[in-house]
């Protein structure tokens, strides 16, 4: 009953992480992220709870498997390549020099996190 409630948990993080991020473009997503990151860098990680999340997750559950860490090493580089977009934004580049493209980010797209973090949570905890 216990993983079950993680679940949950883990679900309502990544649904509120996917909400305050939420845009129809791929430059509007950084966008939101850059004015977040603008006004204070700790404000920023502090609306990224499925990384310390998951952190809590690996030791509160002694589980350091390889799906628990992939999940921890996926919200890591997402968070370092959203990072060295924000400093080279920050330094005066603008969003088309870093990104060559803008694609349309569909709901499905958007709230992907919130299906597959969870289920791989639930495979690492019960393989």
């Amino acid at each position: 009953m216990e993983i079950i409630s993680l679940f949950f948990i883990f679900i309502a993080i990544e649904f509120f992480e996917s909400n305050w991020q939420k845009s129809d473009t791929l430059f509007g997503l950084i966008k939101n992220n850059f004015s977040i990151f603008k006004k204070n860098i700790f404000l920023y990680f502090i609306l990224h709870p499925s990384f310390f999340y998951t952190i809590f997750l690996s030791f509160y559950l002694n589980n350091f498997g390889f799906l628990m860490s992939s999940i921890l090493i996926l919200k890591f580089l997402d968070i370092s390549f959203k990072l060295i977009l924000m400093k080279n934004l920050l330094n005066g580049r603008e969003i088309d020099e870093l990104l060559q493209f803008n694609m349309q980010i569909t709901p499905l797209f958007r709230y992907m996190n919130v299906i597959i973090y969870p289920i791989t949570f639930i495979f690492a905890t019960t393989l």
